[in-house]
């Protein structure tokens, strides 16, 4: 199953790639949400071979998600491999800079089950998928403001 989206933000590409790998902040808004983050590769900087270890409740289950960074190209993308019970999940973000001061963000989820109780838990997934699809708009649509609003007008 597969989710994508696509945005054009009024910002630099190394400015939007610098913010879209803040991973402390991602790791708090997660904390805020009620995830358990904990960091597991030695490095504690941004870049290939960080990993995390997440603590999560869905559908009433505890769940435990392993992600790992797999590909860092700065700034131009990065890819995320996940695993939790049976569904894989790969996250592809790609930046592609439009001008000096604008830049184009492509970010894909592809999930897939490796197990029957993965592809029971994605079929029914793909009964919200609708929903899925909106929350991601409206998660990226956030992250454009947040990444205009710290660019501000008239700064290169």
């Amino acid at each position: 199953m597969k989710f994508s989206v696509r945005e054009d933000v009024d910002a630099p590409i190394a400015d939007v790639f610098a913010m879209a790998t803040d991973f402390d902040r991602f790791e708090r808004q997660a904390m805020r949400r009620g995830i358990e983050v904990r960091r597991t590769d030695a490095a504690g900087m941004p870049g290939l071979g960080s990993e995390w270890l997440l603590l999560a409740k869905f559908r009433g289950k505890d769940r435990k998600i392993k992600a790992r960074i797999e590909e860092f190209d700065r700034p131009n993308g990065l890819r995320i491999l996940s695993g939790s019970g049976g569904i894989d999940g790969a996250i592809d973000a790609e930046f592609l800079p439009l001008s000096p001061r604008r830049t184009r963000v492509s970010f894909a989820v592809d999930l897939t089950a490796s197990t029957l109780s993965g592809r029971l838990l994605l079929q029914s997934l793909k009964f919200a998928r609708g929903t899925i699809q909106r929350r991601l708009e409206a998660r990226i649509a956030s992250f454009k403001q947040a990444a205009e609003d710290r660019h501000g007008p008239g700064t290169a």
